[in-house]
């Protein structure tokens, strides 16, 4: 599939509206990551690798806020496992319309890859099946915080013992320094991806009361009050961060 600049950004806007994953975003979307989110192709093909050894036969393996689904794709080319069906979900139509399209070009390209079906849906009504591996890949920031808890309960409960849930999140720091630094350099990211100080400064207007990032000790806590056993970070790349957590 033909995949677009990102330039939603690049013209002034009078009022710049609050960040939506729409059809002008789903567009856009594959630019718009890799150029936005540092270390993000390295996270997304390595959660298939790791889901590869917490996958169990017969299994539901999810892909939660699954955008274009391309932690899906990973999941099909890396597990092997006898009976293990991908989920993917989220709730913009757009997204879930070009999803299915991927997968499908997917199934055109390669032989024997896990079953995978799209559901456009909230997650946080969604009713899971028993699961050996769960992704939450740059969602949790967009639920609101109060519910953050409760889903990652119900999550917790639905995991099998020798399961995992992989959450990855831009990380806010505690310490002020750190966060002007870091912040400053994921800046400077975006710079060296051809993005322009408008488009910087329009793109964190859109989205500052959209995602709400937490600290990494404030995501320790949450999942070991959820219930996980043991919270272990496994990638870090500037301000952005994914875990694994065990049940």
């Amino acid at each position: 599939m033909t995949q677009l600049p990102d330039r939603i950004y690049a013209t002034p806007q009078a009022r710049v509206a609050d960040f939506v994953f729409n059809e002008d975003v789903a567009r856009v979307f594959p630019d718009m990551i890799k150029r936005s989110v540092p270390g993000y192709p390295t996270i997304v093909e390595n959660i298939g690798v790791l889901a590869a050894q917490f996958a169990q036969p017969d299994t539901r393996l999810y892909d939660l806020g699954c955008s274009l689904g391309a932690v899906s794709q990973a999941l099909r080319r890396h597990v092997r496992t006898q009976g293990c069906r991908v989920v993917a979900v989220d709730n913009s139509p757009a997204m879930v319309e070009r999803c299915r399209e991927y997968l499908h070009a997917q199934d055109s390209m390669f032989q024997e890859l896990l079953p995978a079906e799209v559901i456009e849906a909230d997650i946080l009504a969604l009713e899971f099946q028993p699961s050996s591996l769960v992704a939450l890949n740059f969602t949790l920031q967009f639920i609101p915080p109060e519910q953050r808890s409760a889903l990652l309960g119900r999550i917790r409960q639905a995991l099998l013992p020798g399961g995992a849930l992989i959450l990855s999140e831009k990380l806010r720091f505690e310490d002020e320094d750190e966060q002007q630094l870091l912040t400053s350099l994921h800046v400077a990211f975006k710079r060296a991806n051809g993005y322009s100080e408008l488009e910087i400064a329009q793109k964190r207007s859109a989205i500052e009361n959209v995602m709400k990032p937490d600290s990494l000790a404030t995501h320790r806590q949450r999942l070991l009050d959820a219930g996980f056993s043991s919270v272990v970070p496994w990638f870090q790349c500037l301000n952005f961060a994914s875990l694994i957590a065990l049940p």
